[in-house]
C-alpha cells in the first residue's frame, strides 16, 4: 500500500518539494527522494515506505541503546529501508544506503505482532524512523491503544513542525549526535548540525524521556575540546540525560583506526564531570555500563552485553539510600 505523505508542497506545474525533513527534495513526476521513501506519483507526494519493513527483531531495550527506559525489558524493532543521511560510517548502510526486499506490515498487524511477541512496544530503529513519518503517525496511537510504547532510534534530521505533530506518540528516544561541529555533519554526512541540535532541545523541553549517543570516530570528532562542548551542552539541558559513547569500527565507506581504548576513558571520564550517567558502547570497559546512584555509588542496573539485572532499585527509588531514581520503570 502507498499512501499520499504529509508535509510537500507543489512549485509549479513540474515539480514538488518535500518538507518533511531539511534535506527539502525537489522532485518532478516519477522522481524519489534522498530518503528512497517518498516519489512523486501522478502529480503527489506518496509515501511509497508506508507500511514496508525491511528488519523486524525482538531486541533488549538495551540494545537501542536505552538503559533508562524499562531496563531488562524486550521490544519488536523495526525499520524501513533508507535514510535522510549519507553517513560515510554508516554501520547498517545495506538497508539504509540502498533499498532491500521488505515485507508489509499495516499498522494492526505490527501492533499484533508486538503483542504476539509479549513486546513492551514498538521500537522504530535500524535505519532513520522519521522517514517513515506517515506511518508512524499511523501506528504509534494505535499501539498506544493497546497499551504498548513507542520507541524511536534517530539521527533527529526532521523540521519541527513535523516532530511537534508526532512528538506526543512517542515515550523514548535516542538521538544519534554524531558531531558539534557543522563540518562534520557536512562532509561526513551531508546534513547540518543545528537541526539535530534544535531536534534534542525540543524534545527535551517536551519532556520526553531522551538518551544520546556519540560514536567517537578517531581523528575526526574524538577531540577533549568536543567532547567538552557536547558535555557542557548535554548538562546545560539535564544532568540526568543518560549519555552512550559508542566505540566506532571501520565500516561503509570509512576506514579511520578503531576507536582507542584510551579515547573513550576520556571521553567518560569528562563526562562524569557534569553528567550523572554516562556509558561505554560497543566494547567492554569494567563500570561503564553499569548504572550508579549519584547519591550513594550503589549500583542500580548491573549490565553484560545485553545481560541486565536490576540489582538496587525498589519502588522506584535506590534500595540503600532512597534517592529517586531516574528511571522511567
Amino acid at each position: 500500500m502507498m499512501k499520499e505523505a504529509k508535509y510537500y508542497k507543489k512549485l509549479d506545474d513540474k515539480y514538488i518539494k518535500c518538507l518533511l525533513c531539511p534535506v527539502g527534495c525537489k522532485l518532478e513526476e516519477g522522481q524519489e527522494g534522498i530518503c528512497l521513501g517518498r516519489k512523486v506519483i501522478d502529480g503527489k507526494l506518496i509515501a511509497t515506505n508506508y507500511a514496508q519493513v525491511v528488519a523486524a527483531h525482538v531486541d533488549p531495550i538495551e540494545k537501542k541503546p536505552l538503559y533508562h527506559f524499562h531496563p531488562a525489558e524486550l521490544i519488536l524493532s523495526v525499520g524501513p529501508n533508507g535514510c535522510n543521511m549519507f553517513c560515510q560510517h554508516c554501520q547498517n548502510w545495506s538497508i539504509s544506503q540502498q533499498k532491500q526486499r521488505t515485507m508489509t506490515m499495516m499498522p494492526e498487524d505490527l501492533v499484533s505482532l508486538a503483542e504476539k511477541e509479549n513486546s513492551m512496544g514498538i521500537a522504530y530503529t535500524y535505519t532513520e524512523p522519521f522517514i517513515w513519518f506517515d506511518y508512524l503517525m499511523d501506528v504509534c496511537p494505535l499501539a498506544h491503544e493497546k497499551g504498548l510504547y513507542n520507541v524511536l532510534v534517530s539521527n533527529g534530521y526532521i523540521h519541527l513542525k513535523p516532530l511537534e505533530e508526532l512528538l506526543p506518540h512517542f515515550d523514548a528516544i535516542n538521538v544519534d549526535v554524531k558531531s558539534m561541529r557543522n563540518e562534520f555533519y557536512k562532509d561526513v554526512c551531508q546534513g547540518r548540525f543545528r537541526v539535530v541540535k534544535n531536534t534534542v532541545e525540543r524534545i527535551v523541553k517536551a519532556g520526553k524521556h531522551i538518551e544520546i549517543t556519540y560514536l567517537i570516530i578517531t581523528d575526526i570528532n574524538d577531540s577533549e575540546a568536543e567532547i567538552r562542548e557536547l558535555v557542557d551542552w548535554l548538562a546545560g539541558l539535564g544532568d540526568t540525560i543518560p549519555l552512550h559513547f559508542s566505540r566506532y569500527f571501520p565500516s561503509y565507506k570509512m576506514n579511520n583506526p578503531t576507536t582507542p581504548v584510551k579515547t573513550l576513558n576520556m571521553a567518560y571520564a569528562i563526562a562524569r564531570e557534569k553528567m550523572k550517567y554516562v556509558y561505554v558502547g560497543n566494547t567492554y570497559i569494567e563500570g561503564t555500563s553499569d548504572t550508579f546512584c549519584p547519591e550513594c555509588n550503589n549500583i542500580l542496573v548491573n549490565r553484560s552485553g545485553y545481560f541486565t539485572r536490576v540489582t538496587g532499585i525498589e519502588n522506584g527509588k535506590c534500595a540503600k539510600c532512597k534517592r529517586p531514581v531516574d528511571f522511567v520503570l
